[in-house]
């Protein structure tokens, strides 16, 4: 259905029991079928970015949709930005068949940020502002792809966001596209967001790129986004009652968590039932010491 259909069809089988080859096979010159044993989600990216020919990837995971301009609008995009290594765009996300897709980015907001350009000076910013990268939008330049190491291998959950950040050590600056270009179906049961899920994926991809971001001169850029990474999945684990994993985390990177943040993760791990009342009544103290500055509020406990 694209407007805009690619010079170079990839369809990397990584293992699949179901008529995967048989619907790939199917096409002929079309498409380019590769099968191999599986081995995970970074591996069949990579083996397909380095069969690739053409100059720009664009990825396509099995389980979402591209909108039919999604091609055309961004190739024009780059034609008038070609100083740009990637670009990445607005998206919908279906939470289930039952409900209205969900617009992700707030397009006011990226209007805003963005004024005259189409592009963000630094990704960094565009995180911390809510505008993250998700693998369905995004185009990358096959050699920034090769020059960043290409997907890690082994990493069994955010290989997109680790390639993301790695991305823009070298090429800060991404290109934008407000308009929405694909759609993310969450409710894909077999999914790897939904399969692997544990704290220690999560904390030892934040430690991994706060060492990373220090050798390529841009820690004071990723820290904060690290931070909000954490905050993210940890309230996502509060979500599912995984208590332990939500003290491991704590504990793990108590140094970059602000007080009120720390109490509260801890509150709810050790104390879920009150933890609520708790975070409520800490939250009235705080607005009632604005109204009273000069009255000293104390909570004990």
């Amino acid at each position: 259905a694209q407007e805009r259909p690619a010079e170079e069809i990839i369809v990397v089988d990584d293992g699949s029991t179901d008529d995967t080859e048989q619907v790939g096979r199917g096409y002929g010159g079309q498409v380019r079928y590769i099968r191999q044993e599986n081995a995970g989600a970074s591996v069949a990216r990579n083996t397909g970015i380095q069969a690739a020919q053409g100059e720009w990837i664009a990825f396509l995971d099995a389980d979402d949709e591209w909108q039919g301009g999604r091609l055309k609008v961004q190739a024009a995009h780059l034609q008038r930005h070609p100083e740009l290594a990637w670009l990445y765009s607005n998206f919908h996300q279906e939470i289930s068949p039952d409900n209205p897709l969900k617009l992700t980015h707030d397009v006011s907001k990226a209007a805003e940020i963005l004024g005259d350009k189409g592009y963000f000076d630094s990704y960094f910013d565009a995180y911390m502002g809510g505008f993250f990268a998700w693998t369905g939008t995004l185009i990358v330049k096959r050699r920034a792809l090769l020059e960043a190491g290409l997907f890690r291998v082994g990493q069994l959950r955010a290989q997109d966001t680790d390639m993301w950040f790695r991305l823009a050590y070298r090429w800060p600056a991404v290109g934008y596209v407000s308009e929405p270009l694909a759609i993310y179906h969450r409710q894909a049961p077999q999914s790897i967001t939904k399969i692997h899920v544990h704290s220690k994926i999560i904390g030892d991809l934040v430690e991994r790129h706060l060492r990373l971001s220090a050798q390529h001169g841009k820690l004071q850029e990723f820290r904060p986004c690290g931070i909000k990474m954490l905050q993210v999945w940890m309230r996502e684990l509060v979500g599912e009652k995984r208590h332990e994993e939500i003290l491991e985390l704590t504990d793990r990177f108590e140094e970059m968590f602000s007080w009120r943040f720390k109490s509260e993760m801890r509150l709810r791990a050790k104390h879920p039932h009150i933890a609520p009342g708790c975070i409520f009544l800490v939250g009235l103290f705080k607005k009632l010491g604005r109204f009273f500055p000069s009255e000293r509020l104390t909570i004990r406990g």
